[in-house]
């Protein structure tokens, strides 16, 4: 089964962080994407850019409407993604608490409505 692990962070805890800190920060979430690679569990991620960079699009009601930003204004903004593909969601938890996201924000877990492969 698949499942895809949301990551999101206040980006104002990382605000005073130095380049050594980022440099410190992939490094951690690299022997992250390592051990689930080494567990075959290992799918997809992604690192998003900041989310004052987003757009969001929408064609409700007929008309495009595009906005400048996130879909809704919140203290903790959507930073990146895994995916992993393992039997069930428990397993999913055990990899989700290891998730360096988990530590300094919160990892939403979210099963594939198309399932695995």
């Amino acid at each position: 089964m698949r499942y895809t692990f949301l990551l999101y962070t206040d980006p104002a805890d990382l605000s005073d962080m130095t380049p050594e800190d980022w440099q410190a920060e992939k490094e951690v979430y690299g022997a992250y994407i390592g051990a689930l690679q080494k567990a075959g569990v290992f799918v997809d991620t992604d690192w998003l850019q900041p989310v004052h960079s987003a757009t969001t699009l929408s064609l409700k009601g007929g008309t495009r409407q595009v906005q400048d930003g996130p879909f809704a204004d919140t203290k903790e903004t959507l930073g990146g993604y895994f995916v992993i593909d393992v039997p069930d969601l428990d397993a999913a938890m055990v990899w989700a608490q290891k998730c360096p996201a988990a530590k300094t924000g919160k990892v939403e877990i979210r099963a594939s409505a198309m399932g695995g492969e």
